[in-house]
């Protein structure tokens, strides 16, 4: 690692900036105990795991040194989380369809996924997904008893109207009942769906009898370029449900804590959420999320501000240290996919069994045994994924610009000739 990313995150070039991402050194994170600086050794630069590498918004950890110093650590009361989130969600998104009545106390996203499938699903019935997905769509749902149906996302990353009806008919086969979970924005990709094609998702789902899920854990990520529609505020979604909690935008995964969203019309089957679900969130978890949606704006917006930065910075590297990768510009979350199909380093053979997170193969095997990278093996989310990357860019200007030259001197390494990233309709370079 060079001397001046140990000490100084924001490089030269870097315009000056401020935002979270340039407030903490290398060896301020190199302190922290979490998964995402923990599970490898000091020499690799973790862009993997969905962690940011930034201070707690003030606000936050206002609340959360406030509670600590009054002992207020009991069980969890009230709905200001889902009030906070409803103003949030009307002032941020203009949405003002969030029902606070409407709404369930869960203890993280995912966990409230398998709650809410379980309203609407039984053992046997099918779920579908949008690949290549978040892996933990596989894991969650398989290991409830239920079975994945894959929709494939178009060459363009979006999502494939006609594959996905293709799965919503597969999924209905012999009289099943089906649900929809669908990542909004979608993770990996970054793509942010916009209101048509949400509009289109509803119809399609009406119209074949299956019930939408959508995970909008991401949905304050939005980039500039991009615009964030809730899935429940577009018309034909009434009988469908969302989670989203602050885990994502203000890096509070350690603090569980999310809501669950109804519909006008799923409603009653949300009220019959087992009452012992709502036992699971922490009370710490939600008063920082609380604090989030209700005072941590400004924060955000700085860091979107660096976000975008990093994006176009992630842009020009991969041009310059990777030009045989394929690389679309995300418009939402602090997650980039990399096409690195064209190197030629993959198995197309499908992998047996839901996805691991931690599982390594192809690129990211080689990035992480050469280059000292961590990223995410794209074989695990799904069909589409093999020879693909995630990078996580929610970290330091200059900790991104080495990772991506320690990745071409990888590569270069090899000695390899690769043909063009064929990038599933990704552009090379762009920022």
């Amino acid at each position: 690692m060079s001397e001046s990313t140990q000490q100084a995150p924001a490089g030269p070039g870097d315009g000056g900036r401020t935002d979270p991402l340039v407030q903490l050194s290398l060896e301020q994170l190199r302190q922290r105990s979490s998964l995402k600086w923990r599970t490898h050794p000091e020499d690799v630069l973790p862009l993997w795991v969905a962690e940011m590498d930034v201070p707690l918004a003030p606000s936050v950890a206002d609340t959360l040194h406030r509670a600590v110093a009054l002992g207020d650590t009991g069980y969890p009361h009230g709905t200001a989380y889902a009030e906070a989130l409803a103003a949030f969600a009307a002032t941020r998104w203009g949405w003002d369809g969030l029902r606070v009545e409407n709404t369930a106390l869960v203890p993280d996203v995912m966990l409230g996924v398998v709650e809410v499938l379980r309203l609407v699903t039984g053992p046997g019935d099918a779920v579908v997904v949008c690949s290549p997905v978040y892996p933990p769509f596989y894991a969650f749902v398989a290991h409830d008893g239920r079975e994945v149906v894959e929709a494939r996302l178009g060459p363009d990353l979006r999502i494939d109207l006609a594959a996905l009806e293709d799965a919503f008919i597969r999924a209905r086969r012999h009289g099943r009942r089906a649900a929809f979970l669908m990542s909004n924005p979608h993770n990996p990709t970054g793509v942010v769906h916009t209101r048509a094609e949400l509009e289109a998702v509803a119809a399609l789902a009406r119209g074949h009898g299956v019930r939408v899920v959508s995970d909008e854990i991401h949905a304050p990520l939005v980039l500039p370029g991009a615009v964030f529609t809730p899935f429940l505020g577009v018309p034909g979604s009434e009988n469908g449900f969302s989670l989203t909690s602050a885990s994502k935008a203000w890096n509070l995964a350690g603090l569980k804590a999310a809501v669950a969203i109804a519909g006008t019309e799923s409603a009653d089957d949300l009220r019959r959420m087992p009452e012992e679900v709502g036992h699971g969130p922490s009370h710490l978890g939600i008063l920082a999320h609380t604090a989030a949606f209700r005072d941590g704006a400004d924060w955000l917006d700085e860091l979107l501000l660096g976000l975008d930065a990093n994006r176009s910075l992630l842009g020009e590297l991969v041009k310059e240290h990777l030009p045989d990768v394929g690389y679309l510009p995300p418009q939402g979350t602090y997650l980039a996919w990399l096409d690195c199909t064209g190197l030629g380093l993959h198995d197309d053979r499908p992998t047996e069994g839901p996805g691991v997170v931690s599982d390594l193969a192809g690129p990211a095997k080689l990035f992480l045994d050469e280059a000292r990278v961590a990223l995410s093996s794209g074989h695990v989310f799904g069909s589409g994924g093999a020879g693909c990357v995630r990078l996580n860019f929610a970290t330091s200007p200059a900790i991104l610009r080495e990772a991506l030259t320690r990745m071409g001197g990888a590569l270069a390494g090899l000695g390899r000739e690769s043909s063009p990233g064929r990038g599933s309709g990704a552009s090379t370079g762009e920022g």
